[in-house]
């Protein structure tokens, strides 16, 4: 009876396990404890994959012999990949490749767009270098789509799901960059453009050329006009607007040339007058910051020549966000020359949006006046509080948002164009996404992407720190061992006086 008893109870046991694993294959679920949820699943994703009309495979080229650091986002990449397969229904397929398991593997992925990188691998005390891989393919029908590298701590939903997006939709929609009046080109801003290209199908758009903004466009964007704009050219803007437009407009008032040293005010093309009857008003002024960007400055030390790092005011670098989808996950942007924006809400339907502040250690300089690197700031150039450098309106119709700098998202042409920071051009495509795009993807883009900079310190402050992690160790354990010491003592002379307890 016992040996039957236990033949019985150990069937039921691998039924209850059988059961368990083919309802938690059903059930797939995974709890996220991660302060900004970055391993669940956002609404906007989950309506992509509900939307497929096919099947996508995707090829995750790995190497298999990766550092740890890596091995991480190796592991992070195939548990959203096991993830986006669950709730897709069957259109995800996906397979893992080792391409440096032989030369034809290898050349696969290289052909397929995926490149190795070259990493530092330590072994036995000897560094040796690998060729590893970390990108993925992803196929729908004749469509491929390529992520050349899973970035460590990057976004992998927004990653995966914007290129998933990016096969399954034939049509894009439009979004019109405004030309003809002395903007730059569409391709000084390949940053901004291979963003944008994600969902966008983004062209030059002359507005002098057609009778009205064609409706199709989802939105314009209009960087830092030079030339006079006619008055029959914002009638156009403002019709397109009317009749549910967007548009997100850079543009500077006040022009700084470290050239020549001179600090002046833009040329008035219209764009400003316009702007104020939107119900934003741009400052004839330059915002400083005492929390800003540096510049190289030469210093001639008698026999030599030598470049030092000098903050620069005139360079804010800006943290302080409002709480907006346009905003959420930036960090830090920089907007040389920048000027502030007040509202004018002469129409009380408009509704307005603050976005960007500069710190409350601000200033103000009015033109025109002269550069001064070598100045020695002090707190009294920086008691004008935060200053509003980026903001929208909005009514039932229409929306606009304003950058007071026409040149922060603008690499230029040529041999050396200048690489912006990422949120720079963060900034500018939520504004897009934003104005343009309803399906949620606007949340994801910077969604896992923290920066946690430590607070500035004093040097003396820093070597306090320094020598207390060192000593306060060696404290603490000496500590311990003391009122340990004192303890056994009292237990044993209570031992000694016949007192067990």
């Amino acid at each position: 009876m016992k040996k039957k008893n236990i033949i019985i109870q150990l069937i039921i046991v691998l039924a209850i396990i059988l059961v368990a694993n083919l309802i938690s294959n059903g059930l797939y679920f995974r709890l996220d404890f991660t302060e900004d949820d970055r391993y669940t699943f956002s609404d906007a994703t989950q309506d992509v994959l509900d939307d497929l009309g096919g099947v996508i495979t995707i090829k995750a080229y790995f190497s298999e012999d990766l550092p740890a650091q890596l091995l991480k986002s190796k592991q992070d990449f195939k548990d959203q990949l096991t993830e986006y397969e669950n709730r897709s229904g069957g259109n995800i397929v996906y397979e893992f490749i080792n391409p440096n398991e032989s030369e034809e593997t290898e050349r696969e992925a290289q052909e397929q767009g995926i490149s190795p990188v070259m990493i530092n691998v330590q072994e036995r005390d000897q560094v040796q270098q690998l060729r590893a891989y970390m990108g993925a393919v992803l196929k729908m029908d004749d469509r491929t789509e390529v992520i050349p590298m899973v970035q460590p701590g990057a976004g992998l939903e927004y990653s995966l799901t914007t290129a998933i997006k990016k096969i399954a939709i034939t049509d894009k929609p439009k979004v019109g960059y405004i030309q003809g009046f002395g903007e730059p080109s569409i391709y000084a801003l390949p940053q901004l453009m291979r963003q944008l290209s994600v969902l966008y199908d983004v062209e030059p758009f002359q507005i002098k050329d057609t009778a009205s903004i064609p409706s199709y466009y989802r939105a314009l964007i209009w960087v830092n006009p030079k030339d006079s704009v006619g008055s029959n050219q914002f009638a156009k803007l403002d019709s397109y607007l009317q009749k549910g437009g967007g548009m997100f407009v850079a543009y500077s008032n006040v022009e700084g040339d470290l050239q020549q040293g001179l600090l002046s005010k833009s040329t008035d093309v219209g764009v400003k007058g316009w702007l104020a009857g939107k119900g934003l008003s741009i400052g004839d002024n330059f915002v400083i910051d005492a929390q800003c960007a540096t510049v190289s400055v030469q210093q001639n030390l008698g026999f030599a020549v030598m470049n030092t790092q000098k903050q620069f005011p005139y360079f804010p670098m800006v943290n302080n966000f409002e709480d907006h989808s346009i905003t959420g996950g930036l960090e830090s942007v920089m907007l040389p020359f920048v000027s502030n924006i007040s509202f004018n809400k002469a129409d009380t339907s408009i509704s307005t949006i603050p976005l960007v502040y500069t710190s409350e250690q601000s200033g103000l300089v009015t033109p025109p006046t002269y550069i001064d690197i070598q100045k020695k700031w002090t707190e009294n150039d920086f008691r004008a509080g935060a200053q509003l450098v980026a903001a929208g309106v909005e009514n039932a119709n229409s929306k606009i948002i304003l950058v007071t700098n026409g040149s922060f998202i603008v690499n230029g042409e040529g041999q050396r164009p200048q690489q912006q920071s990422e949120d720079n051009i963060n900034l500018a495509a939520n504004a897009v996404d934003w104005l343009a795009d309803d399906t949620g993807l606007i949340d994801l883009r910077t969604k896992g992407i923290t920066s946690r900079p430590l607070d500035q310190v004093e040097e003396a402050t820093k070597t306090i720190l320094k020598y207390a992690n060192v000593v306060a160790p060696i404290f603490l354990i000496l500590l311990y061992a003391f009122i340990r010491r004192q303890m056994n003592n009292r237990k044993r002379q209570r031992w000694m006086q016949g007192n067990y307890n």
